[in-house]
């Protein structure tokens, strides 16, 4: 029996997919219902009116409208979506 492995198959060549996170849809741009806004991890920008929190903390918007980043308190964020007048 042989006591070397054989060459040419790497033993390390696994990764995981990347997860893509990140603001999705920024300020001023028009959304429709369901869209994903931010993709991340906890709840480092909060959700506001109009806008939802997935189980995974993704933000995603309730209605049709425009898309608004805010200040919550002085330390938080949230972005709201605002329905077009």
């Amino acid at each position: 029996m042989a006591h070397k492995k054989g060459g040419g198959s790497s033993r390390n060549g696994r990764d995981s997919n990347a997860q893509r996170r990140g603001v999705k849809v920024y300020a001023g741009s028009p959304v429709r219902a369901g869209n994903i806004l931010v993709r991340q991890v906890g709840s480092s920008i909060h959700a506001g009116h109009n806008v939802g929190t997935g189980r995974d903390f993704t933000l995603f918007a309730l209605v049709d409208g425009v898309v608004t980043y805010e200040w919550k308190s002085n330390a938080k964020k949230q972005v709201s979506v605002y329905p077009a007048s």
